[in-house]
């Protein structure tokens, strides 16, 4: 089985140390021994900024970038950037694993669509267009009096270019009518790279039925995310509360809208798959639990991999 996760945070951990942590090999939830133990296609690595501690968050950006692209020199032997279907391909034909790079943060742009450009020429291919603070594209939805704000027209501005340059709309943590708005805007699938089903369990980061069934429609997907939190009411993370989602997720908008999107090292400890390289742990409980070998290489790379195709360029 084949594995493309849609979110992890793992750059900005080994950004505690940048000159002895390695992507290569470290005691994080991702590195690059892990994800050859899996057969990985490819890997989204998040740069995440948090607005509320940094000054300048393009700086960040950039800082995290450069760490990034370093170990992307090191490590060339079996890892390459992505930034589309066809280099993702290429990358898989010469034995490697694709690193697709992303932003977690769109107050990033600091309200310029020329950063928006000048981040794609430096080979992001998705951005989440919020994190949990307004910024100049939106509103999260982690605080309620936010949710029913929509986008800004700065925000439509940037799905509109969006769209045309080949980048991803990502929807986790923005508000319930952020969601909306991208939804009416975007002429391309478009996903919330680390989101679950808040019938399930509510958690205003969990999308509503009426939202999956609108994602399903566009042809995009939501990623299992392995926060306890957004799983259950369990003490830890627990596989057959993930299998209880992807069913929901799979009865509410069908097999097409299910993807993998772990958030992990930006997750609470305490989890069942304690990191990626046990991931298989997930694949054999939807096996048990009925789902076919079809519906797991959907949910596990296929729907995602439509998705790259269909957007990024």
């Amino acid at each position: 089985m084949r594995i493309i996760d849609l979110h992890c945070d793992t750059i900005l951990r080994l950004m505690e140390d940048k000159k002895n942590l390695s992507l290569r090999k470290n005691d994080f939830q991702v590195d690059i021994e892990k994800l050859k133990k899996v057969n990985a296609m490819a890997q989204f690595f998040a740069l995440y900024v948090d607005l509320g501690k940094e000054t300048d968050p393009m700086e960040s950006c950039l800082q995290m970038m450069d760490k990034f692209y370093t170990e992307l020199d090191e490590n060339q032997d079996v890892m390459a950037l992505a930034r589309n279907y066809d280099e993702l391909l290429a990358n898989d034909r010469a034995g490697k694993i694709s690193a697709f790079l992303t932003i977690e943060e769109g107050g990033v742009l600091k309200g310029q669509i020329d950063h928006l450009r000048n981040l794609y020429r430096l080979g992001i291919r998705l951005i989440t267009l919020t994190w949990n603070y307004p910024n100049e594209i939106g509103y999260p939805n982690a605080i309620e009096t936010y949710r029913g704000k929509g986008l800004t027209p700065f925000g439509e501005e940037v799905v509109f270019e969006m769209n045309r340059l080949g980048m991803v709309i990502d929807v986790s943590h923005l508000s319930d009518q952020g969601f909306y708005d991208v939804a009416r805007l975007s002429t391309k699938p478009f996903v919330a790279s680390h989101s679950n089903a808040r019938a399930v369990m509510h958690h205003t980061r969990n999308l509503t039925d009426d939202m999956i069934r609108i994602l399903a429609d566009k042809g995009g997907v939501m990623g299992i995310n392995f926060q306890k939190f957004f799983l259950g009411e369990d003490p830890i993370s627990k596989v057959e509360n993930m299998v209880q989602h992807i069913r929901h997720m799979k009865n509410t908008g069908g097999i097409e809208v299910i993807a993998i999107g772990t958030d992990f090292d930006g997750v609470s400890p305490g989890l069942e798959i304690e990191h990626i390289g046990e991931i298989g742990k997930l694949i054999d409980a939807l096996k048990k639990s009925g789902f076919t070998h079809d519906e797991i290489e959907k949910i596990c790379y296929k729907n995602t991999l439509r998705v790259i195709r269909e957007v990024m360029r």
